[in-house]
């Protein structure tokens, strides 16, 4: 028996999020995934301004009892938390946050969008201030650049730089302030975030001016320059606020494609009458009532009325889909026809609906292969940065001494690494809002950068390339009789169908509506799995649908339940005496043959596995232009094949939805699995094509490209901005305000090149 758990100390959160909600166990629900003796909390972030900030805050997590694994996606401003409920409780990790300088709140809509909101907003005041008073210093120090020589009283002069300085200490104080608070919070880590020499050469330049304008003859010259320094801080915060809006834009379509599940429900009681409940108050069993207009808030089953449901999110479907009593309703699809009755089966992190939102989570969580790289190395490169400043100084201190304090805050200014650091998680992020869009939701992110280099694609046969449907080819009467009677028994046979979800079932069903004119009904019917369908008619008499062999036919057309010559086929007819053979095809799923020849066109090799017979196998692979074509293929057998292109040094992906090709995208460099496919291949995969779009493989294939292009030219104009500007600095030709503008301008600009994979 295991022991209680022990108690825990309530511990503060947000003033917006008390403890006490964020723990509350149903509200917890909202933003944390359960598994045997761990929770998973998702986070929006706030105050984070560079790469580093997520070391310090992954840091703080790390230190809370109980904290199994924290991820910060600086990017994205996301943390995702493993926690042991024994041990700690979600305040606690919300009090972490806040206590390393930042903000937490649960990653949900409407709490994000107001975190969002609010940072925007003070974004913006200290913009506002940076510039406004910016404008009114670079009045006060025009006349020292226009007056000649003699022409500027030094009484007057000393007047201007005193008002110069009243007028930078608002920026000093509310503008540059997330500059000193991020510096501050890594030297306390005792790490060196890149926020470090901003805040020093800051730091510096306010001094030094503070000490040409209150003592013109003193060690720092008679030269002020607030004007410099209020500009550069000006134009640091003006490209932070187009990055900032930029990263928001991108939450903010994420939420609106994942955040349609209402906030209530009406639920019905025994009496038929709607009461609101809270959705994570639903339990599998209720009835709730469905308005025109809103999402079904769990997934279930249609019991009264009829409408059409919008499921572009959950299935790619651009169509609104007919729902008539006993359909299935997903969470989060829009009801469009009318209002309606649903039974609730799943609720939860059960929904597929969350799965899809736990998918995204988890790769917007991830931190590229890249930025661990960057992360890896910006200590030493920040440390070589304050040295090669110190260094300029102290060689200026020997040229022009006046000079040397200017040329420390370029070269501060100028080596900071922001732009480096922004350069593959934006564009990766960008690329998987792209591609989210389209119903191809990215597990891990830095898979794209794979695809990108993908050599040759092996693709899964059956519920891959084909429709998880067969579809209907037509009947075969194996004893002679009139038209009319081939009718009656096709349309009870598809009555008995209706009984089963069998694939084969099914497409004889759609085949076939049930339009009340089969005049068979059917008593006691019971189905065997592998076999069949039986059931009894009025008269008494036992009928099957199935196998051959479940209708004891015997003369060599059928071996048995289990035959392959049976896969396509059913009989239907009285216990030992088949009267009709079902005949059915494989479907192909519709733009299967337009995404392999675009997948051609890309230059990527194409193999075809299946377990299949080597006829439909082959059949298949000729339709479609695949040479390269392997039947009756195990899981071990289609393992063998993809290692063996591995060996050959290709790079591989893979396309798949079943059990047995689970192996195989563990396996490949980059895999996807269908969205209708079995959870353990789609736990496998780097992606889900939820769309179940075959094209949309191809499409990603094409944004993997566009995006690793984007990278390139995000690092390279990165790179190119230090090799241009640093000895510029270090030779003195570039003041502190031009080396703040150049530094925000490369930010932006690598910001806004990303932001076009989104379109």
């Amino acid at each position: 028996m295991s022991s209680a758990a022990p108690a825990l100390p309530v511990l503060p959160a947000t003033p917006a999020l008390p403890a006490a909600v964020l723990d509350d166990p149903v509200e917890l629900q909202r933003f944390t995934r359960f598994t045997p003796g761990l929770a998973e909390s998702s986070f929006q972030l706030g105050g984070m301004h560079c790469a580093a900030c997520a070391g310090l805050i992954e840091q703080a997590l790390g230190q809370v009892d109980g904290v199994v694994e924290a991820r910060v996606q600086a990017a994205a401003q996301r943390a995702l938390v493993r926690w042991d409920p024994q041990r700690t409780r979600a305040s606690a990790l919300v009090a972490a946050v806040a206590a390393a300088g930042y903000q937490a709140v649960p990653d949900t809509a409407a709490a994000a969008r107001g975190l969002r909101q609010a940072e925007s907003r003070k974004l913006l005041w200290r913009l506002f201030v940076a510039g406004f008073c910016a404008m009114q210093v670079m009045m006060m120090a025009t006349p020292a650049y226009v007056a000649g020589p003699g022409e500027l009283a030094p009484d007057l002069r000393q007047l201007l730089n005193w008002a110069s300085w009243l007028l930078t200490l608002p920026v000093l104080a509310f503008s540059a302030a997330p500059f000193f608070a991020s510096a501050w919070s890594s030297l306390k880590a005792r790490r060196i975030g890149m926020d470090v020499p901003v805040a020093l050469g800051i730091a510096v330049a306010f001094v030094a001016s503070s000490g040409a304008a209150f003592d013109p003859q003193g060690l720092f010259g008679s030269e002020p320059y607030f004007d410099s320094l209020t500009m550069f801080i000006s134009f640091l915060l003006g490209g932070r606020f187009l990055e900032m809006k930029a990263r928001h834009r991108a939450a903010a379509a994420l939420e609106q494609a994942l955040g349609t599940l209402p906030a209530t429900a009406q639920r019905l009681d025994e009496q038929d009458m709607p009461h609101d409940v809270s959705v994570h108050r639903l339990q599998p069993g209720d009835r709730v009532r469905v308005a025109v207009g809103d999402a079904f808030p769990a997934d279930g089953t249609l019991l009264q009325g009829e409408t059409e449901a919008d499921e572009a999110l959950l299935s790619g479907e651009s169509h609104p889909v007919a729902k008539r009593p006993g359909a299935a309703l997903v969470a989060g699809s829009l009801n469009l026809g009318a209002p309606v009755v649903q039974r609730v089966e799943r609720t939860g992190a059960d929904t597929r609906y969350e799965q899809i939102v736990a998918l995204m989570r988890e790769a917007m969580s991830q931190r590229p292969a890249g930025a661990r790289t960057a992360d890896r190395i910006a200590g030493p490169f920040l440390w070589g940065v304050l040295l090669l400043a110190f260094g300029a100084a102290a060689v200026w201190l020997r040229i022009d001494p006046s000079r040397a304090v200017w040329v420390a805050v370029s070269v501060l200014i100028v080596t900071c690494p922001c732009a480096l650091s922004l350069a593959t998680p934006a564009a990766l992020l960008s690329a998987a809002s792209a591609l989210a869009r389209r119903g191809v939701l990215l597990r891990r992110i830095e898979a794209l950068e794979n695809l990108a280099v993908v050599q040759q694609l092996f693709v899964d046969k059956t519920g891959t390339l084909t429709a998880s449907r067969p579809a209907w080819r037509g009947l075969v009467a194996l004893q002679p009789m009139p038209a009319a009677r081939q009718e009656a028994l096709l349309r009870a046979a598809a009555r008995l169908a209706a009984w089963s979800r069998h694939p084969l079932s099914q497409a004889l069903c759609e085949a076939v509506p049930d339009d009340g004119t089969a005049a068979t009904p059917w008593h006691d019917v019971r189905e065997t799995p592998g076999a069949g369908l039986e059931a009894t008619d009025a008269d008494g008499q036992r009928w099957r649908l199935g196998s051959a062999a479940w209708l004891g036919r015997t003369d060599g057309t059928g071996a048995g339940a289990d035959a392959t010559a049976d896969a396509l086929q059913a009989w239907f007819g009285p216990v030992g005496q088949p009267l009709l053979s079902l005949q059915f095809d494989e479907a192909l799923r519709p733009d299967a043959a337009a995404a392999m020849a675009a997948l051609r066109q890309e230059g990527i090799a194409l193999s075809l596995l299946s377990g299949d017979e080597p006829q439909r196998v082959d059949r298949l692979a000729q339709r479609l232009g695949i040479a390269d074509a392997v039947a009756q293929a195990t899981p071990e057998r289609k393992l063998a094949a993809l290692r063996a292109a591995q060996q050959q040094g290709r790079r591989v992906a893979m396309v798949g939805d079943g059990v047995n090709d689970a192996p195989v995208l563990a396996q490949a460099d980059v895999s996807f699995a269908m969205g209708q496919g079995a959870l353990v291949a789609r736990a496998q995969a780097d992606a889900v094509v939820l769309s179940n779009r075959l094209g949309d493989v191809a499409v990603a294939r094409r944004l993997a490209r566009r995006t690793v292009r984007v990278i390139r030219q995000n690092l390279a104009w990165a790179a190119l901005y230090n090799l241009a500007c640093v000895p510029l600095a270090l030779a003195g030709y570039l003041p502190p305000w031009a080396a703040g503008l150049g530094m925000a301008a490369s930010s932006a600009g690598v910001v806004l090149n990303a932001v076009r994979l989104a379109r």
